[in-house]
């Protein structure tokens, strides 16, 4: 099936562009969790026209429009997700991957925890959880 990547964007409230397009296909089709960096090496050859700039604003704005998600697992830098839905990330150590973990029930868990041991009066907007350890390929080579 395929997907119209056009709509999905304009469903967020973003005009669509030649660029903003790709480079959210990208994000979808590679779920790898690309820096800025990433997704610009990835596309320039292609659209020679794309600065890193560009790349940068448009992830920017699709974030703001919750259409893709700040991955904050390193100390220097941001990666993106296309998976908007509530998932924990695992970040291998070893190889630098990271690993989306779909598990609603472990979500929801933990956000119920949350509410019940912040202090009163506070209120979350936004939690994100991480995890680093070692995936199994890179435990198995060891």
């Amino acid at each position: 099936m395929e997907v119209n990547y056009n709509k999905i964007i304009q469903e967020k409230g973003i005009r669509p562009s030649i660029q903003r397009t790709v480079i959210f296909e990208y994000l979808h089709e590679h779920p790898i969790h690309p820096t800025v960096d990433d997704v610009y090496t990835a596309l320039s050859p292609d659209y020679p026209t794309l600065s890193r700039t560009t790349v940068y604003n448009t992830l920017k704005l699709f974030v703001q429009n919750g259409l893709v998600q700040v991955v904050k697992i390193e100390d220097d830098e941001l990666r993106y997700d296309a998976t908007t839905k509530p998932h924990i990330h695992f970040k291998c150590e070893k190889c630098g991957k990271i690993y989306d973990i779909m598990d609603d029930e472990a979500v929801n868990s933990f956000a119920t925890h949350c509410t019940t041991i912040i202090p009163h009066g506070f209120k979350i907007n936004t939690s994100q959880t991480n995890l680093w350890g070692i995936c199994e390929k890179c435990a198995s080579e060891s």
